[in-house]
């Protein structure tokens, strides 16, 4: 008897529900790096809207009124410009953090898949739009500003809805995916929002000098193109598609994964060596009340507020802070950027790890942000000390900071989500994610009334 191809061996020692599950975690990934790969562009183009126009070549036949400020887009072109950005970023944050706490409920009760087309197609819509205003020479605040709140109101339909996908097909009892590796195959798996920051700030670079409307236009296309892709190929739930459902186990802690024919399918296998039950699948959702009284969902979501509340400042401020700095232009500042993310993946991935071997997801978040703390304060001290240094410390930034927020937003949702007090009720995931996220968010808003609070003291004082 002839041998099979190499190949061919590898592909049929996957069973159908194996690949159905491959595939589902491949176009959750997809979809949720297109959503962040829609949010980056708004940091790269800050330095193109206002710059310093005395060192920029005026076309000779135009009429300069100003030296300073002739190349800058009105109404970015004032000296509160930067007051005028973080408005233009809270009106994201504010409309995506209030809009997170009642899109996991929506989550949990409507098709995941016309919720997740829908979001993406309208997300890619508002994205489009706010390119638009580029060619349309619209220079009106408040246009820009309608546009980033309803972006940020579509955009929670995101994450709940991928993790509550995920949790369809890997398991909603103790044994979402495999416990005793959690936190790592979701710490690769989260990367996604590494990787959205890096493609979203590389897709807007290569427009920001020339027309910084298609720095929009073309991330808005990309989401919008996989929201069609989702309602055409996205499978809600094993048993659509007659895949078994994920098992529950009865010894979490003592008994291994089996091996299939092929040990590439061990993490996607949930047979043991002990026989198992189905999960009791209660049909009505949880309440957000009720969620909230998870053990561990309040904790973990006030810590998520100041983890996002760095990252976030790193995402829409980062690009702007290395231009103005070390004096690069744009699409470099934007470029270099991408460290802090680089550095992202390779920290949510050690956070899972660790977390996985110590058996600890809040030892490993303290620790993380602790170490942190001083980090930020060197970037700030010698983060232009040359560029090796720049880019040291960008890896090491974002590796302390996005490792304990990718941890608490993937592995610690799933752990609560599937909390033991449930009782088996497998529908709590989303909004338990949309929780913590949603509280995350208000992080940002918390960090701008501090400095308002604070400025208005001191103002006071003086």
């Amino acid at each position: 008897m002839r041998s099979l191809a190499p190949g061919i061996k590898l592909i049929t020692s996957f069973s159908r529900d194996s690949w159905y599950r491959f595939f589902i975690l491949i176009l959750t990934f997809v979809f949720y790096t297109t959503y962040h790969l829609s949010r980056k562009p708004i940091s790269i183009i800050k330095s193109q809207l206002h710059r310093n126009c005395s060192d920029v070549i005026h076309p000779a036949d135009l009429n300069i009124t100003d030296n300073d400020t002739w190349c800058d887009w009105a109404p970015f072109d004032q000296n509160n410009y930067q007051n005028l950005f973080g408005v233009l970023d809270n009106c994201f944050l504010v409309a995506y953090a209030i809009g997170m706490f009642f899109s996991g409920m929506f989550g949990e009760r409507l098709p995941l898949r016309y919720y997740l087309s829908s979001g993406m197609i309208l997300s890619g819509l508002f994205t489009v739009l706010f390119g638009l205003g580029f060619y349309w020479q619209i220079h009106s605040l408040w246009y820009y500003c309608l546009v980033q709140a309803l972006n940020g109101l579509v955009q929670t339909t995101g994450w709940p809805a991928v993790v509550a996908c995920v949790g369809n097909w890997f398991g909603k009892g103790k044994m979402m995916l495999c416990s005793c590796r959690r936190g790592f195959i979701m710490g690769i798996w989260n990367s996604h929002t590494s990787v959205g920051n890096i493609l979203g700030s590389l897709i807007a670079g290569v427009y920001v000098s020339s027309a910084w409307g298609l720095s929009f236009i073309v991330p808005g296309i990309i989401i919008a193109s996989a929201g069609v892709i989702c309602f055409l190929f996205l499978v809600e739930k094993p048993e659509d598609v007659n895949c078994t459902l994920p098992q529950h186990h009865e010894s979490v802690e003592q008994e291994p994964l089996l091996r299939n024919s092929s040990s590439n399918e061990e993490i996607f296998s949930t047979n043991t060596s002990t026989a198992v039950e189905p999960v009791e699948d209660h049909t009505e959702a949880i309440s957000f009340c009720a969620a909230l009284r998870i053990p561990g969902v309040v904790e973990f979501s006030l810590c998520l507020l100041f983890a996002k509340l760095v990252s976030y400042t790193f995402l829409y401020w980062l690009p702007l802070y290395i231009a103005n700095v070390a004096n690069f232009d744009p699409k470099k500042a934007g470029d270099l950027s991408t460290l802090f993310d680089v550095g992202g993946i390779v920290g949510g991935i050690l956070a899972g790890l660790i977390s996985d071997y110590s058996g600890g997801r809040a030892t490993t978040c303290c620790a993380m942000l602790i170490i942190a703390a001083p980090m930020l304060f060197l970037f700030n001290k010698i983060g232009q000390n040359g560029l090796p240094t720049t880019i040291g410390m960008l890896l090491w930034c974002g590796a302390l900071v996005n490792g304990p927020y990718a941890l608490i937003t993937t592995a610690v949702s799933a752990d609560l989500g599937t909390h033991e007090c449930l009782r088996g009720n497998s529908r709590a995931l989303s909004t338990v994610t949309a929780i913590i996220d949603g509280t995350g968010s208000i992080g940002m808003q918390g960090m701008w009334l501090f400095f308002f609070l604070f400025l208005s003291l001191i103002l006071y004082l003086v």
